[in-house]
């Protein structure tokens, strides 16, 4: 049914590439996220929750020098560990503490020389321009539903992202001790698309719409990607999943398993997706002076 319509979407969606380091381990998770372009000045949308980790990765990156630096003096002292621990404490630091982000905006634009990034005040959107870049890599933009009275129960629509991070180029630098992207190793992931009916429009205050939530979850990586009907007009954005608790719960039941009788626990949920609506989208647009297409 989508077919065209990710043909008419897929050229301006494009992935966020994103490799991250936890305190106290070396090891290099790879995520991802998405964005498409809404003209062909290099004016992107993606999720405020996906902009502000890409916005604090240097302040992420320096708290973490700041903390190496002060520690370092004290690798000789003979209290050394409760100095460390002391130190983990001030700065916050746990097993699970980010402290180092490395993102790559992968065909979106030749090189730029700053990135002007807008938060929404209220929803998980996120205005993002290249500045200084040589030459667009994506081709044509979004078009926008004008008619927003369309976005009703029961149609059908389907999102595109990047779910899965497949790429494989980066690394652990044990000499500078940092992660770093290489020029080995695959360095393209799998778009995605994943489709749903509309089953309710959402809203903040009850009152004005906000969202529009799809009978399928939008799966991590998704964030930021395109909602589109069949003619690849965009209805909004991917923005979370939501998990609605069903009620069909079962505890403590014996039911057969692999041919052996096992007591099992069920609490089933179902598990939604939301996304910012077309109208908070466009004002958003408007608001910052950015031009974009409707239909």
């Amino acid at each position: 049914m989508f077919a065209d319509a990710i043909d008419i979407v897929d050229p301006f969606t494009r992935p966020i590439h994103s490799i991250i380091r936890l305190y106290g381990h070396n090891e290099v998770i790879p995520g991802s996220a998405t964005l498409f372009f809404v003209n062909d000045k290099a004016c992107a949308i993606t999720c405020k929750h996906v902009a502000e980790l890409i916005v604090q990765s240097d302040s992420i990156y320096g708290q973490f020098n700041a903390f190496r630096a002060e520690i370092r003096q004290y690798q000789r002292d003979k209290n050394y560990a409760h100095l460390l621990q002391k130190m983990e404490e001030k700065y916050g630091f746990k097993s699970e503490t980010v402290i180092r982000v490395r993102n790559m905006f992968m065909n979106c634009v030749d090189q730029f020389t700053e990135l002007k990034v807008d938060l929404h005040p209220t929803q998980d959107l996120a205005l993002i321009r290249f500045i200084g870049y040589n030459r667009t890599l994506y081709k044509s933009h979004a078009t926008f539903l004008r008619d927003s009275s369309r976005a009703r129960p029961g149609r059908s629509l389907c999102r595109l992202g990047y779910p899965f991070p497949e790429f494989t180029n980066y690394w652990y630098n044990t000499d500078k001790d940092d992660i770093e992207w290489i020029a080995e190793g695959r360095d393209t992931t799998p778009k995605f698309p994943i489709d749903g009916i509309i089953t309710r429009l959402l809203s903040d205050n009850g009152t004005n719409v906000t969202g529009i939530e799809l009978s399928t979850p939008g799966l991590r990586g998704q964030s930021g990607g395109p909602l589109f009907d069949i003619n690849g007009l965009v209805y909004g954005m991917q923005a979370e999943t939501r998990h609605l608790h069903l009620g069909f719960d079962i505890e403590g039941r014996d039911v057969m398993v692999n041919g052996r009788k096992a007591r099992v626990s069920n609490y089933p949920f179902l598990n939604v997706g939301a996304c910012i609506h077309v109208d908070v989208i466009k004002r958003f647009l408007s608001d910052h002076n950015v031009t974009y297409l409707e239909g």
